[in-house]
Parts: structure tokens; C-alpha cells; sequence
């Protein structure tokens, strides 16, 4: 239960972000526009969009493949993309623990960062490689242990509570792609810097993404005032030229194959 609690959690910090999500989705631009040359090139295809979101990158993967659904736990995210994406694709409210579908019956899944908010993993990649085709492959990018790390070591100067989420190690993912039923063909790992006015913006962006969800936070609700400044002044030692500040986020993204 608390894991399902956890997870239906971020759902609803998504779900109020979904009317300025793709304001602000700059990495998730980067990320998905690097996973499109693994893209099958046959259009004759069917297509799981897992973690849709808003359905932009759904939208596109419409445009080039026969049927395509999107997935979502987010009743919101579903909503938009419903209102505002293609009217061929078909919309899922679901969770990734149990995908809605028969075993077998999708060719490929496309999934641009949504997994790293699935623990345990092992249990989704399961549910992923159930309804893959033999054969079929699932396209991916997740965040690892690195991001956000300037936020964390200044958050770190101030007190010993858990500021920033943490991601798995690639190590540990990357174990996790390889097994007997499925094979991880193709890896990289990028670093995506994105910069920011201020603190305060970075903590803005989080939020509008739904991404400010954090766990294993002890203290509830904001940091105080003097927190904030004590953090916000240490946040300082990773400036860059022209006052502008860095945030970095570590994007591991695969190729993996259904072995038959």
C-alpha cells in the first residue's frame, strides 16, 4: 500500500500540473527527441505510449504508426491530451503495474521519463515485456543517480532531511534490461543542463512538471524562510557566467528486445 499510495501521489502532483506541463517540459523535449531515431521504421505497427502525459510525443508517434495508445495513471494528463492530440489515439487510464492489455499484442512501447517514478522497477519492466510481441521492443529514457545533484548538495549545507528526489543508479537499471526474456540492445547516458533565472525558477519548473513529489521527505510542506535563503545562498557555488544557474539532470535512455 504505501508504494501505491506513493505512486497515485505523484499522479495527482502531474494531474495539477497537466495546463502548464508543456510550458515548461523542456527536458522531456530533449529527452523524447533522442529517443525518435530507435524508432521502427515501419508504420504498420502497434504502439504503447507508456506514461503519455500530455500526448505530445504521443501525437507524434500517431502520425507515423497505424494504432497508438497512451497510457496514463493521471486522470487530468488524459483529459488534456484527449482535448488537444490526435483523435485516433486511444487513451488509458491506467497504472503500469497493470497494463490494461493482452499479452503479446504490442509491437513496440515508447516511454520517455516515467520510469524512474516506478519502485520497484523490476515489476513494471515485467508488465512492459508481457505485452510486447517476441520480437517487439521498448524505447525508453528515465532519469539516474546524478540529477538534480547541485540542488541536493546545497539543500545538503542546510539540513539532513530529503530535499530532492533520489534516482536508481544506471547500474542498477541497466541489470534490470537484461534477463531472460529481454536483451537491452542499445544505451547512452547524457547529461542535459538545463539553466535557470534563479533558485526560485528551478523550484517553479519542478513543480509545473509535477516533479516536486518527494517521498521519503520528512518535514511537510515548505522549507522556512531562512532554510530557503541558507539554501539558495550555497546553490550559489555552481553559478555560471551571466548569474545564471545549472541544474543537471543524468537521462539514460535504451533500446531493449522480447526475446522470443
Amino acid at each position: 500500500m504505501p508504494k501505491m499510495t506513493s505512486r497515485y501521489k505523484i499522479a495527482k502532483s502531474f494531474g495539477s500540473a497537466s495546463a502548464s506541463y508543456d510550458i515548461s517540459a523542456r527536458l522531456q523535449r530533449y529527452s523524447g527527441k533522442h529517443l525518435m531515431p530507435w524508432l521502427p521504421n515501419r508504420n504498420d505497427l502497434t504502439v504503447l505510449d507508456l506514461g503519455s502525459g500530455t500526448g505530445f510525443f504521443t501525437d507524434l508517434l500517431a502520425s507515423s504508426y497505424q494504432q497508438v495508445m497512451g497510457l496514463d495513471i493521471s486522470k487530468d494528463m488524459l483529459i488534456f491530451a484527449q482535448e488537444n492530440r490526435n483523435q485516433a489515439i486511444c487513451w488509458l487510464e491506467a497504472d503500469a503495474y497493470k497494463i490494461p492489455l493482452q499479452d503479446n499484442s504490442i509491437d513496440f512501447i515508447y516511454s520517455n521519463l516515467m520510469i524512474q517514478w516506478c519502485d520497484p522497477l523490476d515489476l513494471v519492466l515485467n508488465e512492459v515485456m508481457r505485452v510486447l510481441k517476441p520480437g517487439g521492443l521498448f524505447i525508453f529514457s528515465t532519469l539516474v543517480n546524478g540529477t538534480l545533484f547541485e540542488l541536493k548538495s546545497a539543500w545538503a549545507q542546510v539540513d539532513d532531511d530529503q530535499h530532492v528526489i533520489d534516482f536508481k543508479a544506471e547500474r542498477e537499471v541497466r541489470a534490470l534490461l537484461n534477463g531472460p526474456d529481454r536483451k537491452l540492445l542499445e544505451a547512452k547516458q547524457q547529461d542535459i543542463i538545463l539553466e535557470y533565472e534563479n533558485v526560485l525558477h528551478l523550484a517553479h519548473e519542478l513543480k509545473s512538471l509535477g516533479a516536486n513529489h518527494v517521498p521519503k521527505k520528512q518535514g511537510k510542506g515548505l522549507a522556512g524562510k531562512d532554510k530557503w535563503q541558507k539554501m539558495t545562498k550555497s546553490y550559489q557555488d555552481f553559478l555560471e557566467p551571466n548569474n545564471i544557474y545549472p541544474a543537471t539532470y543524468k537521462v539514460f535512455s535504451g533500446l531493449v528486445v522480447k526475446l522470443s
